[in-house]
């Protein structure tokens, strides 16, 4: 087996309250990304995006590891995790400094960037992301790419998330003891914009609402830039708990009773139609009303998309999203969720799956894999940093440029 250097390899491990999913990416000469390798199991020891039985999450990664290995023929060494739960913070700040030398470098980006994320950090918090959103160099501002440009002064602002460091540390640690080690933490909101949002949408202004078991990812893109994220408590599990109580049927059931039946519009239900609902304890099964089932689970999405609605207004960009909402993630994928949204928001709504990309893309065209394929863009990005930062590789500079334009709505 081959190592993630040896082909130029790039994993994504996404830890959910419902699912753990593996998925190993090569990074192409061109800068594309290839699927080679995908494996997933059922998430145990996760709640709400916290860790609660380490042990349980070490066996769910583990044997998720093992059938993405298996399939890409490769020893996985390192990962990029992803992160959730209402621990996630954000903010916005500003950095300033004098231009060195008679046009913007490197070294002047960087140190502007330094400067804005200087601002202090309770210590029990840790920054996972800081993320430019524009620049101003002396009187001209909106400035997405300073660097060439001429002046005496540049401010930048800048995005910044924080996490909780206990959290982090726990679900850092049940990686490290299947013996990997972690390239970087990242929000599983921005990873699941990066597979699913085109740059028309972060441009014009969109809102990707990640709902997964246990938690919401919510991102806000206008002008091309990350403005506002949160993670919402509520998702598809208690959706299957409702499920589960008033049908009187084990969760197991009741989670593939909402994937094969549920609607989130009772009105687009006739009730007529009928579904077996299995019974606990050997009672023989019971024939139910599918309108009921979509009565059980139109409020929860309701309330769902009003807390969404709720951050979005606090936020201030309710009324510069243009391109209305995103919905990705493995509880956005049942009948009827665009309506409600729609009526919902007041605007436009789509259901995402990640964008298309090489190799085995038809293993990962599914709304749940958007977090899992969103962690191999961001690490291809990482990835291509440091070869550029190396030019005497042969080909990178070439590569580099392509992702440039990739990134810039070129392509």
């Amino acid at each position: 087996m081959t190592k993630n250097q040896d082909r130029n390899l790039i994993v994504g491990l996404d830890i959910g309250t419902s699912k753990v999913a593996v998925i190993i990416g090569e990074v192409l000469p061109d800068g594309e990304i290839s699927i080679v390798g995908l494996g997933n199991h059922p998430s145990r020891g996760m709640d709400k995006g916290g860790v609660n039985d380490l042990d349980s999450i070490v066996r769910s990664v583990q044997r998720a590891l093992d059938q993405a290995e298996l399939m890409a023929d490769c020893q996985v060494s390192s990962v990029y995790l992803s992160i959730s739960g209402k621990h996630i913070a954000c903010q916005n700040e500003n950095g300033m400094v004098s231009i060195n030398d008679e046009e913007v470098t490197q070294e002047d980006v960087d140190n502007v960037i330094h400067t804005a994320r200087s601002v202090k950090i309770p210590t029990e918090r840790r920054i996972l992301h800081v993320l430019p959103q524009e620049y101003a160099i002396d009187v001209q501002d909106g400035i997405r790419s300073p660097i060439g440009m001429s002046g005496m002064r540049m401010e930048a602002k800048v995005h910044i998330v924080t996490c909780a460091n206990d959290m982090a540390k726990n679900i850092t640690k049940s990686v490290e003891r299947c013996g990997l080690k972690v390239d970087d933490l990242v929000f599983s909101g921005i990873a699941s914009a990066d597979a699913v949002l085109t740059f028309d949408e972060k441009d014009l202004g969109v809102c990707i609402v990640d709902i997964g078991g246990g938690t919401t990812d919510i991102a806000v893109y206008t002008n091309g830039a990350l403005r506002h994220c949160a993670v919402v408590p509520v998702a598809g599990n208690q959706v299957t708990n409702d499920i589960a109580k008033i049908f009187r049927t084990p969760s197991s059931h009741a989670e593939q009773i909402k994937v094969q039946f549920a609607c989130a519009r009772s009105s687009m239900v006739s009730r007529e139609d009928s579904i077996e609902v299995p019974s606990v304890g050997g009672r023989p099964s019971r024939s139910m009303s599918r309108h009921t089932l979509a009565e059980v689970v139109e409020p929860r999405y309701q309330e769902l998309f009003e807390l969404v609605l709720k951050e979005l207004k606090d936020s201030g960009l309710e009324d510069q999203i243009a391109a209305g909402i995103v919905l990705t993630g493995g509880t956005a994928s049942i009948q009827g969720v665009v309506d409600i949204a729609e009526a919902t928001f007041g605007m436009p709504v789509r259901v995402a799956s990640p964008l298309p990309v090489k190799g085995l893309y038809e293993y990962v065209d599914q709304s749940i894999y958007s977090t899992g394929v969103g962690l191999l863009h961001y690490g291809a990005r990482r990835v291509l940093e440091r070869q550029f930062e190396r030019p005497e590789r042969q080909g990178v500079t070439s590569a580099w440029n392509r992702v440039q334009s990739w990134f810039k709505g070129e392509f």
